[in-house]
């Protein structure tokens, strides 16, 4: 079996890697592939045996190069945003991207491609139960659309499209991940804002957790098991915001955010964002949007179809914050533990 992941630098990514090795230990015919930027840094997967080949999303030739002889493609590789604009950065990573892998695919036969989306292109719930895969985008209705819904939900009409041309392709849905070889951090910004006390107050917003390695696990089991052209959400514990901030605390034996952020008190930052974001064209550190997501509660998402068709399984919660904490500190992210 080869496998090739695009975007093994990033958390998912890197994580995916490594489970596609280990799942492959002892197979002589097993190798595991993936594509970088020629700027890109992976010296934090240095001591994995990854076969690393140099194809940029908006270069087809160089990612059809990549794909010869590959079975299984897992396209992991997106621009992540929180601006309110899908301008044309976003737009061509997260959609043409999307489409110069597949076209790519196609020309290098190879048989199956897993497209990581992400629960942003499932839409909001609008009932008392969380969404599930069926749920149609609507987060334009409810004030919630930024550059990464707009272009992740985009992203998969293009895999719709090519499924309907024929192309095998399934979607993988995570949620909120956390986990160890967090490199820029990502998600597990979060983490490191808790520990260095740099969140001084937390907000009831609702998200749902997960360990980066059981969606890693997951997305094999949607490679071997999805049916074609459909969406799996792999998920984990739901949460507000407050209960993660203080969770986090705990484990890392820090002091937990002390108050809760009233909405009101928040709006006018998310303001200032999106005024800086018109002025600049650049992205902001909080806008509008985001202050939004912090006091949602309709973001809740159910793993119950990938659990019943594929066997998804997590584990603790815990245990990725243990273990993302314990990276970071490795990594010189955070301070050794006193």
């Amino acid at each position: 079996m080869h496998s090739l992941v695009t975007g093994a630098t990033g958390l998912l990514g890197g994580n995916l890697t490594i489970a596609l090795l280990a799942a492959g230990q002892g197979a002589p015919s097993h190798t595991v592939s993936a594509t970088r930027r020629g700027s890109s840094d992976a010296r934090h997967l240095a001591a994995f045996p990854i076969r690393w080949v140099d194809a940029d999303l908006s270069d087809p030739d160089a990612l059809s190069r990549a794909f010869a002889g590959v079975e299984v493609v897992y396209h992991c590789a997106a621009q992540v945003s929180i601006q309110r604009r899908a301008d044309a950065r976003l737009m061509a990573a997260n959609v043409d991207g999307t489409r110069n892998v597949l076209a790519a695919a196609r020309r290098a036969g190879v048989r199956r491609v897993v497209h990581c989306s992400t629960v942003a292109a499932i839409g909001l719930t609008t009932t008392s139960e969380p969404s599930r895969e069926e749920a149609a985008w609507n987060y334009d209705q409810h004030g919630m659309e930024d550059g990464y819904s707009i272009t992740k939900h985009l992203a998969e009409g293009v895999v719709q499209e090519a499924v309907a041309a024929g192309q095998d392709v399934v979607i993988a849905n995570p949620t909120y991940m956390f986990g160890p070889y967090d490199v820029r951090p990502s998600s597990g910004k979060m983490i490191v804002e808790v520990v260095k006390g740099r969140m001084p107050g937390s907000t009831p917003g609702i998200n749902n957790f997960v360990d980066v390695r059981d969606v890693a696990r997951g997305m094999i089991r949607v490679a071997s098991a999805g049916r074609t052209g459909e969406r799996y959400i792999l998920s984990g514990e739901e949460l507000s915001y407050q209960q993660i901030a203080a969770r986090i605390a705990a484990i890392a034996g820090t002091r937990p955010p002390g108050w809760s952020v009233p909405q009101w008190l928040s709006a006018p930052l998310g303001w200032a964002g999106d005024l800086q974001e018109a002025i600049t064209g650049r992205e902001a550190l909080i806008n509008s949007v985001a202050i939004r997501y912090a006091y949602c509660t309709k973001f809740r998402f159910s793993s119950e179809k990938a659990r019943r068709e594929l066997g998804y399984t997590t584990g603790p919660l815990d245990t990725a914050i243990r273990d993302a904490i314990a990276w970071f500190r490795s990594n010189g992210m955070l301070p050794p533990a006193t």
